[in-house]
């Protein structure tokens, strides 16, 4: 991940003090050298995405799940998919249909968007999966037919990699497929080779992710992160049809609403109370449920404080966040300090 770097030399205790009111601090002491050295990041504002910067700016934005891919930024936004370059932050179009050939499948309330191997998959409330084709946009075959008693009890959330989809369901159901099940004659009510017990669970937008074989979901009701081991997942595919398989899991005070992993962070928000958190934590400590936020802030440097973050993702040093309660996509700034202490 590329940084904002700046190297500052000071003895001065107060500089690390003030650092550290505004993120929680990590250190990181070189071994090899007398004068140990301190690291810090800490986050900026940079710029946000507003209703204002669609079309004529005169429509709304109620942002919902979000993703990146190939230099574009993919918002659910209402009954309506928005893409921006995710360089430029430039308004490229916004998508207010499935279509395949002569049929035109409205979009409505659209929660979630994954894109994948040259797919963008887009969960709907009202209980469909839409699959287009990325570089077209045209539509390859929806899953599911807008009627909650048949293949799904709504979308709340998807994710898709290394040829599975992870569907969430409202209440404690995660629906697993083959990204090979969904071709262009498949049929619209696929049944799953697996399913997935979340513990808790309602009618919210979740947040999942994989990484480092693991599928991982910000389990907001059950308070805690759950972890899935993608081999358990293949191994118990039939068994879970039966028993839906639990997760692993630690629950905290915090309760989790978004989660996305970057090269070396997971990305989440979290909230205690009535107040709503940007937090990062090392990946690899965090697969490893050691949960120290190396950046652990409710606003940025004391102003605009967060609303619920229902989504988040990375692009170079820039995270995206989708505030939904404050209708924007916050462009934040990842930046670090090194301060080397001379004695």
């Amino acid at each position: 991940m590329e940084i904002n770097r700046k190297t500052i030399m000071n003895k001065i205790p107060f500089f690390i003090a003030l650092l550290c009111l505004f993120t929680n601090c990590s250190k990181d002491d070189n071994q090899g050298d007398d004068s140990p050295q301190y690291s810090y990041y800490y986050p900026t504002e940079e710029t946000s995405i507003t209703a204002a910067k669609i079309g004529t700016g005169t429509g709304t934005l109620d942002p919902k799940g979000i993703t990146i891919a190939n230099n574009k930024l993919y918002v659910c936004n209402g009954d309506v998919l928005e893409i921006f370059d995710a360089l430029t932050l430039a308004h490229l179009k916004t998508i207010t249909a499935y279509t395949k050939g002569t049929t035109t499948i409205p979009f409505t309330k659209l929660s979630s968007v994954s894109v994948d191997s040259g797919r963008i998959y887009i969960g709907s409330v009202d209980s469909r999966l839409f699959v287009m084709d990325e570089a077209t946009n045209a539509g390859i075959n929806t899953v599911g037919n807008g009627q909650w008693w048949n293949t799904f009890v709504h979308v709340f959330g998807v994710i898709v990699k290394d040829g599975l989809v992870f569907v969430k369901e409202k209440n404690t159901t995660i629906k697993v497929f083959e990204t090979t099940q969904i071709t262009e004659t498949s049929n619209w009510d696929l049944k799953p080779i697996a399913l997935l017990n979340t513990l808790n669970g309602y009618d919210q937008v979740y947040s999942l992710d994989v990484e480092d074989g693991n599928l991982v979901v910000a389990g907001r009701d059950a308070k805690s992160y759950l972890y899935y081991k993608i081999a358990a997942i293949k191994a118990n595919a039939a068994a879970s049809l039966t028993e839906p398989l639990k997760p692993t899991n630690t629950t905290f005070e915090a309760k989790p609403i978004a989660l996305h992993f970057s090269k070396d962070w997971a990305i989440t928000s979290e909230t205690v109370g009535s107040l709503n958190y940007l937090r990062l934590y090392p990946k690899a400590e965090f697969l490893d449920k050691k949960y120290n936020a190396r950046v652990n802030v409710s606003d940025i440097m004391g102003q605009n404080p967060f609303g619920t973050i229902v989504s988040t993702a990375q692009l170079n040093d820039r995270l995206f966040l989708s505030d939904n309660t404050n209708q924007k996509i916050r462009i934040i700034k990842l930046n670090q300090s090194t301060i080397t202490e001379h004695k």
